[in-house]
């Protein structure tokens, strides 16, 4: 997905090497101010306060310095957007971008040579480690490894420069204020729950567990009109279990049959920054593979839990170690997975789980790249450990192209304990008992014994479920199409509510 430009970095080497007149350069010629570096603690309250404030943070508003210190703090990697001066609109073209025409070329060049210009007016070198710079094949940015304060405050003012991004930096909540949301845990947990009771599923035929929540989506009385067959749901998360066979050769099995199963990997788990290859696709976390569950899990004779979409097929791409997208190596997996399952012509519809509380502007062009290629998007509004009540949706849920999901209790519009809701929800899912705070029923990493899983997370997986109830039982159907019957059919419609949207999706009107 990504290449080495070596020649520009022979360049680069040239440029800025030892220079055997440097001599003739008096250093008070180009003495510039140095920059006032922020601690982590006042970049996290000021990303935190712009939270609290507009409920969106972007890089774009933070200034000159604050965005240095965050590159000094993190990887010291810069995404930089790039356009043509003469293309406008980039957001809505992005699935048509040829970065390899000329006038995209030279916008790129452009960018490069000016941080080569910089370099040598005032005199600075970089380090060959600093040339680790590449470009992405597809989307419109690249990357480079920069630690001059000049050249960075000098690509931002460019006018070919869409964004320019710190990769790596992380904001720890827990250390930015006491009276702050803390960071959402993990998500990584996918044991067997051995203390279910008989109230929390049914069992159908051959064999499988039906969780207790799907009947308030009327999941059950559509299967008897669509099961998913046909259709094929990608899963951007953090892969599925090796060990879990029902997601791996008993994929078809029981009433499920004729479909199939791909796994992929986009994501590098090592902590060393020049390690960038993959390491597979298989789950290290749990929360791929329950969400996987939730949307496809085979109708088995062996006493499992059944997926909303039984007989779709599934695209499982490992993205993420986690369900944060917060650091370097899971926004390039995630935006690499956007692309990958973008560019599948199968694939109809992508299931984010996972996400961050502030824009990502290289995942937002993937995002914006898979949805102008007819993708139908779901994504998590946002699963928090504590003080929820602060911040609305998280990204990606939070942008138009995606549909946002948030999961509420059983009898009632209240949300979960720890999910998020606001104005940009689209659509509710039941998932948590309001008596005991059950969640519904999944796959664990291995075996048939079911987990539980909750948060967005679930609400999201099982809304890309029913929609691929529905696409199967209309294959001939856009995205659109699928999407307005979704909205027509839920719970609120026509009045949208400004916390939950339209409201608790029903899969049997839905699929009529």
């Amino acid at each position: 997905m990504r290449k080495y430009l070596a020649l520009l970095a022979v360049i680069f080497v040239v440029s800025f090497g030892c220079d055997n007149d440097s001599e003739n350069i008096t250093p008070e010629t180009f003495l510039e101010p140095e920059p006032r570096l922020l601690s982590r603690e006042q970049l996290d309250n000021m990303i935190i306060s712009s939270l609290q404030e507009k409920d969106e943070f972007r890089w774009s508003q933070a200034s000159d310095e604050e965005l240095f210190s965050a590159l000094m703090l993190g990887d010291s990697i810069l995404t930089i957007g790039y356009r043509p001066t003469s293309e406008e609109n980039i957001a809505r073209k992005m699935a048509y971008i040829d970065v390899e025409d000329e006038v995209w070329q030279k916008a790129r060049l452009d960018i490069l040579k000016t941080i080569k210009d910089k370099g040598e007016n005032s005199g600075k070198s970089l380090r060959s480690a600093d040339l680790n710079l590449f470009e992405h094949a597809v989307l419109p940015f690249i990357e480079i490894k920069i630690s001059d304060f000049e050249i960075i405050k000098s690509i931002r003012q460019l006018p070919n420069v869409r964004y320019a991004e710190p990769l790596g930096y992380e904001v720890n909540f827990r250390s930015a204020g006491t009276n702050n949301r803390e960071e959402s845990d993990s998500g990584c947990s996918n044991d067997p729950e051995n203390g279910l009771s008989l109230d929390d599923y049914m069992v159908i035929s051959p064999n499988a567990k039906v969780s207790w929540n799907y009947s308030f989506m009327n999941i059950p009385q559509a299967w008897n009109y669509a099961t998913g067959q046909g259709i094929t749901v990608g899963l951007i998360d953090t892969g599925i279990s090796a060990g879990q066979a029902k997601l791996n050769s008993q994929f078809n099995s029981g009433y499920s049959s004729g479909r199939y199963v791909n796994k992929y990997g986009f994501y590098n788990s090592s902590f060393w920054p020049w390690d960038t290859d993959p390491d597979g696709p298989d789950d290290q976390c749990g929360h791929g593979t329950a969400m996987a569950g939730v949307m496809a899990a085979p109708r088995s004779n062996s006493g499992s839990s059944v997926g909303v979409a039984y007989n779709a097929n599934l695209v499982a791409v490992r993205g993420t170690g986690d369900v944060l997208v917060n650091s370097g190596k899971e926004k390039t997996g995630v935006s690499d997975a956007l692309v990958f399952l973008g560019d599948r012509t199968g694939v109809k519809i992508i299931s984010m789980s996972i996400g961050d509380v502030f824009t990502n502007s290289k995942v937002e062009d993937a995002i914006r790249y898979a949805y102008g290629k007819g993708k139908l998007i779901f994504a998590a509004a946002g699963t928090s450990t504590s003080f929820t009540n602060w911040y609305g949706v998280i990204f990606p849920a939070s942008m138009s192209e995606t549909v946002a999901v948030t999961g509420i209790k059983e009898g009632q519009y209240e949300r979960c304990d720890v999910c998020h809701s606001g104005p940009k929800v689209d659509f509710t899912i039941v998932m948590e008992k309001a008596s005991n705070d059950r969640h519904g029923l999944t796959l664990a990493m291995s075996g048939d014994q079911p987990s539980t899983v909750g948060g967005s997370s679930v609400a999201t997986a099982t809304a890309a479920g029913i929609a691929a109830l529905v696409w199967s039982n209309h294959p001939n159907w856009n995205r659109d199409q699928v999407l307005n019957k979704l909205k027509e059919t839920a719970d609120l419609y026509p009045n949208r509510n400004s916390e939950y949207g339209w409201g608790t999706i029903d899969a049997l009107a839905a699929v009529n």
